[in-house]
């Protein structure tokens, strides 16, 4: 039987043979990945140790990718930064995501009752991906924005996301996620073994400062149709602002609440 290779699972090099793939394309697009918001900035050597591409062909990318207006050159630095072709990429798929427009005044809703920020993810590769927030909480310094990403197994929306894909989807990256990093794999799975237990009996996942220590998080899957893309909602808070309290007291009703509201807008009741 022919493995099922899921979006953003696949290593090039296991298609190598795939006369279907495109390498040179796949090159490009890991050059692309190389820049972080902690490294806005890269040189053909930084980027050469980043993605493993041997220098000479990451200087003919970068020279292509500049051209096309996917990165810019920042003079005098030998170096370059993500140019606003790859933004303009972007926009039309958030733009055309119906379960945005859908979810939005239920976000606003719950982050005003709660005082958290509140997230709309979706799975990137090995991560989630922020779709949409409601920034509200000015105490979380991590920056959750549109296009910023948070790990599966140690994040509680990971997590929700993981229950919100079919059963081979999400074996599947379980497994990716032990073969990239098998020490980081062992440390999280713990968070994951108990979140399904926790999930099961109270509907949503709970991080108590597990992927940082100063956020707590609740998560929960969003249901979609078969042929959708899994989706989760988060509701984040500095532990200064909690204090003494809890966060699943303080907004789990209407985390549940909010996810039944955008499931009945979309037609998944």
């Amino acid at each position: 039987m022919q493995p099922i290779h899921l979006p953003g699972l696949v290593n090039p090099h296991d298609l190598s043979a795939d006369r279907q793939f495109s390498m040179n394309l796949a090159r490009g697009m890991e050059v692309l990945r190389a820049f972080t918001q902690a490294d806005p900035m890269l040189g053909n050597r930084e980027i050469a140790d980043r993605t493993g591409l041997p220098k000479p062909t990451v200087s003919r990318l970068t020279y292509t990718l500049t051209l096309l207006g996917y990165l810019s050159r920042v003079e005098g630095l030998q170096k370059y930064r993500l140019g606003s072709g790859v933004l303009s990429l972007g926009y039309p798929l958030l733009v055309n995501m119906r379960v945005r427009q859908i979810a939005r005044p239920f976000m606003e809703q719950l982050a005003r009752e709660t005082g958290c920020t509140v997230n709309l993810g979706m799975r990137d590769r090995t991560n989630v991906v922020y779709i949409d927030t409601c920034r509200v909480d000015q105490g979380n310094v991590y920056q959750p924005d549109i296009g910023s990403t948070r790990p599966l197994l140690s994040s509680a929306i990971g997590r929700a996301l993981l229950l919100a894909c079919p059963l081979e989807e999400r074996q599947a990256i379980l497994n990716r996620l032990r073969i990239e990093d098998p020490e980081r794999f062992a440390a999280e799975l713990r968070y994951w073994e108990a979140d399904q237990s926790v999930f099961a009996e109270h509907g949503y996942c709970h991080s108590l400062g597990d992927w940082r220590k100063d956020i707590h998080a609740l998560g929960a899957p969003i249901r979609q149709g078969p042929r959708e893309e899994a989706l989760a909602l988060n509701c984040t808070l500095s532990t200064y602002r909690l204090g003494k309290k809890s966060l699943a007291k303080l907004a789990a009703n209407q985390l549940r609440e909010a996810v039944q509201q955008i499931e009945i807008a979309s037609g998944f009741s």
